[in-house]
């Protein structure tokens, strides 16, 4: 399967989740937003290389098979922020824990992912000024931080998955490119701007 067929089939795997996790208060208008859901999450998978997506897809499957829903975990990670008394007592004891290596190594991976982002926000204000808030301690019971956002998420990865991206991230790094820039280009681009310029121009 080629990477672009990858990512949609990964996309469309986790809309079927997001479907199945439940809301308090009931459920989330973004739950019946495919075409926003479907662009967001593409403009991120379309920057993976090719084994990290295939040791995604295997997550989603594992996950499947087990009765175990990623998208619901991810959100449930992020209230140890938002929520933090309903997390430990609703969340914390019926997801896997993370190690104390585990969560070092994510936190390094964060920290770069952070800087790229208030990199970005500062060479583009207005694309950036319709992002997440950037960290964690901008965090409210409505308004998750991209910081806490990029922590949720991270911690459903298998540690193969997590190792893959861990080691993209670096890669990336070393190379000085910044993965927010291009996950908002491929964002603009599949919104039907010709470039970042362009859509940063007419914002």
């Amino acid at each position: 399967m080629e990477s672009n067929e990858l990512a949609e089939t990964i996309v469309r795997h986790e809309w079927q989740q997001f479907q199945q996790t439940d809301n308090e208060g009931g459920r989330a208008a973004c739950q019946g937003n495919w075409p926003v859901f479907h662009q967001m999450r593409l403009s991120q998978f379309l920057t993976w290389p090719e084994p990290l997506l295939n040791s995604y897809a295997k997550d989603l499957d594992e996950a499947n098979r087990i009765g175990r829903n990623l998208i619901t975990e991810k959100y449930g990670r992020m209230m140890a922020s938002t929520a933090p008394d309903e997390y430990r007592r609703d969340i914390e004891p019926y997801i896997p824990e993370l190690s104390d290596d585990r969560i070092e190594a994510q936190e390094r991976v964060i920290a770069t992912q952070v800087d790229w982002a208030s990199d970005f926000r500062m060479r583009r204000p207005k694309l950036g000024g319709g992002m997440r808030v950037l960290r964690t301690a901008e965090d409210t019971p409505e308004t998750t931080s991209f910081e806490t956002y990029l922590r949720g998420e991270l911690g459903t990865y298998s540690q193969n998955t997590f190792d893959r991206y861990r080691d993209f991230v670096v890669s990336l790094k070393s190379q000085g490119r910044n993965l927010t820039e291009q996950t908002v280009r491929n964002t603009v681009l599949l919104a039907g701007f010709a470039s970042l310029d362009e859509a940063e121009a007419l914002q």
